[in-house]
């Protein structure tokens, strides 16, 4: 979502206030603004409370990265590739959760990756993680003592993690340093650097534990060790019986349609804010770049941080100067679809992490038609090939036609893959990864602490990147709007009433 701060009307008459009650603005229409306005409406609905709301979003779709296409006539059926995430943990359960509140449950795919190898590449070569590696250590032994990919020493290093006696106090620290501490250099090099940064998208010696994977940083202090905690959980085993992975069977996108279809809000595409100011009444009169004005008793952040401190600049500046700090970056795929002889490799895993020190001008793969057999006709291999991360930045500024080259170069250099792809479809995303430096909690933590009454962010920038971490964000802001209103709403009304009556004309 851009800014742009137009030139206004000097007189641009704002939004009067409703006398039906409590008013909630949301601005961005991501997946984390969505669900804020499904819960906002859930939960009003449920206890009769008198609140409407307003969405908006600057652009002229629905659902912020995530986006789904369908490629036709290629391989004998239809093609389907996604412009954000292709799947959603179900260890986190709030997307799944929102799906079947949608009425979904016959479009969910399930996918159970612990059946899928990984790949790493080592010297040039295809190396496959340890079975039972568990992003950052062996869960089990003799597949991780077996494995070519550590060496004697960078294995002995690892066996003992256990002995390393754990870190007192809880301070943030970097993913990179807790790595190091534990595990050894080899271990951070080889696996826990191109799986777990890349998933952040972030330099490991910049990445804060804390705020991308805590689950790690509570097995130290729960266990003492990394490896003892996950042999701990191991056995407590999956109780559900839910595959960790699930998708929509038609793209991603189903889940924002569905949404946006059911919501029975105001809401506006094409509707950028660019000032949000105190109102007389202790309100906020929110202003939007065509010059309009509404009135809000609450309002929503649900944009990038950037956008946000744009937006809070001239009515909390303190707030926004913290929000400004929360930095982002770039990230780009490609997808390239193959006749599946002209890939000598038998693509018999999820794909490939790189890690930095390989010197490769890519950042890895996905096997899409291995991972999601259904997402592409039988004869085709549909390959998602990742770029821009820490290690390859530069590549977001070439062009189509030199980063096919490039790709192409890549592919043939690890998979053996000589032939032109049946077609090819890029995707970037230019700074809009947000950045979780060491300290990042502790700065959302300020942020939400300076922020007036009524204002609230929530998304991707503050406390989980991921679909089911942005929904249940979403679903928060909501709670605690509705929290903070209810001296607003239901015995509420009348005060508001008469307090609008007197307002002038």
């Amino acid at each position: 979502m851009s800014i742009r701060r137009p030139a206004m009307p000097a007189q641009a008459e704002p939004e009067a206030p409703s006398k039906s009650g409590a008013h909630v603005v949301i601005v961005g229409g991501g997946i984390a603004g969505l669900s804020a306005a499904w819960y906002l409406q859930q939960e009003a609905t449920r206890q009769g409370l008198p609140v409407r709301y307003t969405l908006l979003e600057a652009s002229g779709r629905w659902g912020g990265k995530i986006h789904s296409e369908r490629i036709e006539g290629v391989g004998g059926g239809p093609t389907i590739i996604e412009a954000g995430p292709d799947s959603f943990l179900t260890r986190k359960p709030w997307a799944l959760a929102l799906a079947r509140e949608l009425g979904l449950d016959n479009h969910l795919q399930y996918l159970d990756a612990r059946g899928l190898r990984t790949y790493t590449l080592l010297r040039g070569k295809l190396v496959p993680l340890p079975v039972g590696w568990n992003l950052l250590a062996p869960a089990q032994w003799k597949p991780f003592l077996q494995s070519p990919l550590f060496s004697l020493r960078g294995k002995a290093r690892i066996c003992l993690e256990p002995l390393i006696p754990p870190r007192r106090g809880d301070t943030d620290e970097s993913l990179g340093q807790f790595v190091r501490r534990r595990l050894g250099a080899e271990a951070l090099d080889r696996v826990a650097e191109p799986l777990m940064a890349g998933v952040y998208n972030a330099p490991v010696d910049e990445q804060s534990l804390r705020a991308s994977f805590p689950q790690f940083a509570a097995l130290e202090r729960e266990h003492g060790s990394v490896i003892r905690g996950l042999r701990a959980t191991r056995k407590l085993g999956n109780s559900d019986g839910i595959p960790p992975f699930f998708m929509l069977d038609g793209g991603a996108e189903i889940l924002v349609q569905r949404l946006a279809a059911r919501l029975t809000g105001d809401l506006r595409l094409r509707s950028e804010v660019v000032d949000v100011s105190h109102a007389v009444d202790g309100a906020y009169d929110v202003r939007l770049g065509d010059g309009a004005q509404l009135h809000a008793d609450a309002i929503i952040l649900a944009c990038p941080a950037s956008v946000a401190a744009d937006i809070l600049q001239g009515s909390a500046t303190n707030a926004a100067d913290l929000l400004a700090g929360i930095g982002s970056s770039g990230i780009g795929s490609m997808y390239l679809g193959y006749r599946r002889g002209d890939v000598p490799h038998p693509l018999d895993g999820a794909g490939v992490v790189i890690p930095t020190s390989e010197r490769r001008r890519i950042d890895g793969m996905t096997w899409v038609s291995s991972k999601w057999p259904a997402r592409a006709p039988k004869d085709l291999a549909l390959l998602r090939v990742f770029f821009g991360g820490p290690a390859t930045r530069e590549t977001l500024d070439l062009d189509d036609a030199m980063l096919l080259a490039l790709v192409r170069g890549e592919l043939a250099a690890i998979l053996g893959v000589q032939a032109a792809p049946l077609f090819q479809r890029v995707f970037r995303v230019r700074d809009g990864y947000p950045r979780y430096t060491v300290g990042h909690l502790e700065r959302v933590e300020a942020i939400e602490r300076t922020l007036p009454a009524g204002l609230y962010v929530t998304g991707a920038s503050y406390r989980g990147v991921g679909v089911p971490d942005c929904v249940r964000q979403g679903q928060e802001a909501a709670k605690r709007v509705l929290a903070e209103l209810t001296p607003l709403t239901g015995a509420g009304v009348q005060a508001i009433t008469a307090r609008e009556q007197e307002r002038p004309a």
